[in-house]
């Protein structure tokens, strides 16, 4: 059986609450981040789309990490339209890999959902300009980037793979479509899916979990 475990990471607004789900085999390879949608809106780490790529990392045999953003579960602080959560996911980078070294020698990748997108391409983008280890895939569900973004430039690699659902009822399509424009990227459109994929979800963690074991392949 997989196993859950919570743990506490620092911050600029405070304490950062993880949950972290271990995968069956007993030498984990690596680990994933995984970023929920807003926390506005109802998001959180236990989110569908959240554990259904979560499942996706630890059936590869990685650790998967879901923290809760600043103001939601308890974690501390007030939501901060994107830019206080990037930063504080690069503090959870850097002090999960200080914490776990042997996991931090293996794999890592990275994943979003929704407003979490954001997130991840702008934490991905921070660790390119810091010369830090970067994930060896990125994941956009949901692509919502340019609408939180603060950045003034994104480091987006061409590996990046987005999917999103045809009849996406928050984030509409062509969002998604013009940040793939931008950055010479290919998008995976699952039909009939909504914003949650509903029905779906299934499908969305077999190509999440063929996009990561790609990814594994890669040295980054």
């Amino acid at each position: 059986m997989e196993r859950m475990q919570t743990i506490q990471f620092q911050g600029q607004a405070g304490s950062i609450d993880c949950a972290l789900d271990w995968p069956t085999s007993p030498t984990p390879s690596g680990w994933a981040l995984i970023l929920h949608p807003h926390p506005l809106h109802g998001g959180a780490r236990n989110n569908k789309v959240v554990t259904t790529m979560s499942r996706a990392a630890t059936q590869l045999g990685l650790v998967a990490v879901r923290p809760d953003f600043r103001g939601v579960g308890k974690s501390d602080g007030q939501f901060d339209q994107g830019q206080g959560e990037t930063w504080d996911m690069l503090a959870v980078v850097e002090q999960f890999q200080s914490q776990f070294e042997s996991l931090a020698q293996g794999h890592f990748v990275l994943g979003g959902f929704s407003f979490g997108t954001s997130v991840a391409a702008q934490l991905y983008s921070l660790l390119a300009q810091q010369q830090q280890r970067l994930p060896q895939a990125l994941v956009l569900a949901g692509c919502a980037v340019e609408r939180f973004r603060f950045l003034e430039s994104l480091t987006i690699p061409t590996h990046t793979y987005l999917v999103h659902g045809e009849q996406d009822e928050v984030v509409p399509l062509s969002e998604s479509m013009s940040f793939a424009q931008a950055h010479d990227l290919a998008v995976h459109v699952i039909p009939e899916a909504g914003h949650f994929f509903h029905g779906k979800l299934i499908l969305l963690r077999e190509l999440v979990s063929a996009q990561w074991q790609l990814g594994l392949l890669r040295n980054t």
